[in-house]
């Protein structure tokens, strides 16, 4: 049960999922999360904690810098179900699509 509620919570939150819709796209560093979702580093960096947490989302250093993704491993019995279903909702949404083409905005310049 712990578990299911820790993804499900961590999924309770618009910028959050905004978030892991930004990063089916790819890895993203937290700077152009932040000019998509227009959210400051710090609140942008509080929920990427709480996605990391839920098993949702992974990082990787580069450097200075430190790059997310989503998940692709097993981290508990509901964040890979939960991402397969992210992957399939909301695509039509127009918030979701401003979002993506902001970022191909920010990534081309």
């Amino acid at each position: 049960m712990r578990d299911y509620l820790l993804v499900t919570k961590a999924l309770a939150n618009e910028s959050r999922i905004r978030i892991l819709k930004l990063l089916e796209t790819g890895r993203l560093c937290v700077s152009h999360i932040c000019d998509v979702i227009g959210l400051r580093q710090s609140t942008v960096s509080k929920h990427l904690f709480t996605l990391r947490t839920a098993g949702l989302v992974d990082d990787q250093k580069d450097g200075i810098w430190v790059y997310y993704r989503l998940c692709d491993e097993r981290i508990n019995d509901y964040n890979l179900v939960f991402l397969e279903l992210i992957r399939c909702w909301l695509n039509g949404d127009k918030k979701i699509l401003a979002d993506k083409e902001k970022l191909k905005i920010i990534l081309n310049r």
